[in-house]
């Protein structure tokens, strides 16, 4: 008798290729079902994986062909319906759900709690946390090699907040260890009306996220920004800290340290893992199995959601958005133009006395 997991992935596009190449990659599993609504897509899996059931349904495939594990990598709004679907229909043993977790924080709330009720581990693949490189920079921040961390600027060329920035707020989350955060203030463009993974998204932006103790996130996204140069291997990260800074690329094995120990700044070489980041999500959560779930990941998902929904809502209402997200209710908008003369009427306050 097999002791392998037996996997379902809803959605056969560019997420669920992920996770079905992780799971054919791994010896812990064994892929038994796809599905995906677009009947090319799936000819297509049936012609490369002829021995793996294939359906254009997935409540069809639940009934079919239930399994131990089921990785939902759909598009953002479709994520809370197919979870609910899985809980319901399946005696599942695990659950992958791609990021963001839902196209609204309220929708990944809802996902991540239903999951904890039910008691079974979740996988999140967030992949910058399981990348040598990047865990390696995560550790050595949470070390104060550093110093205190006192900014993290990003610039992420041809990605948008929702889609691309839901990775890089979360490696801010993980780098603070899940400070609280106090605000979020954003300003979102959109001349060329951009749409990507199935969401409407901005031309250009620029977004702040800053913690309680004042730990700053500022993060450029849009469909033609300006990156550093000196930073290679994806989006440039620059974390500053009292006593140093670090310089990564999003997907870079090697990073700069300029610290104590490294005054004149050196490139270190972390080297790689065999496996891919899916791959080494999933075997954790396989190994959690039958014991007690660690929902760190998952939970730091949502605030990096809370941060890209925040973001949003900022350049909608043109405010700043405070912090629980969960309590937040836009102002009441303010006449008022910033760099115009003060005509001497209307109130306000003098910022001299401030």
């Amino acid at each position: 008798m097999s002791s392998k997991r037996s996997v379902a992935v809803v959605g056969g596009g560019v997420g669920g290729k992920l996770s079905i190449d992780a799971v054919n990659a791994s010896a812990k599993f064994e892929l038994a079902a796809i599905t995906d609504m677009r009947p090319e897509v799936c000819e297509s899996w049936r012609a490369k994986l002829p021995g793996v059931r294939v359906f254009t349904d997935h409540n069809e495939m639940f009934r079919e062909c239930p399994t131990d594990i089921v990785c939902v990598s759909t598009f953002p709004p479709s994520h809370e319906p197919i979870t609910m679907d899985a809980l319901n229909a399946l005696p599942l043993k695990g659950i992958l759900v791609e990021k963001p977790l839902g196209h609204t924080a309220a929708s990944g709330r809802a996902i991540l709690n239903a999951i904890k009720k039910r008691g079974i581990p979740m996988a999140v693949p967030h992949n910058m946390l399981v990348r040598k490189g990047t865990v390696e920079v995560l550790k050595r921040v949470r070390a104060g090699e550093i110093g205190e961390l006192r900014s993290v600027t990003v610039q992420s060329d041809k990605w948008d907040i929702m889609n691309a920035g839901i990775h890089w707020f979360n490696y801010f989350v993980a780098l603070t260890d899940r400070e609280p955060i106090d605000h979020v203030m954003c300003l979102c463009e959109a001349g060329t009306r951009t749409y990507r993974d199935g969401m409407q998204v901005e031309t250009t932006a620029v977004a702040s996220a800053v913690t309680k103790s004042g730990v700053q996130c500022i993060l450029n996204t849009g469909d033609s920004i300006h990156t550093d140069p000196e930073i290679t291997g994806g989006a440039p990260f620059r974390i500053v800290g009292s006593r140093g800074q670090i310089a990564v690329g999003s997907w870079s094995n090697s990073y700069f340290i300029q610290n104590r120990e490294h005054p004149e700044g050196t490139v270190i070489d972390a080297g790689s893992y065999s496996e891919s980041g899916h791959q080494r999500h999933l075997e954790t959560m396989a190994d959690l199995i039958g014991g007690t779930p660690d929902y760190a990941i998952p939970e730091s998902s949502l605030m990096a959601l809370e941060l890209v929904e925040a973001s949003y809502l900022s350049s909608k209402h043109h405010c700043k958005v405070t912090f629980p997200f969960a309590d937040f209710v836009p102002p009441t908008p303010v006449v008022w133009e910033p760099g115009t003369p003060y005509s001497g009427t209307g109130g306000g306050r003098d910022g001299r006395k401030l």
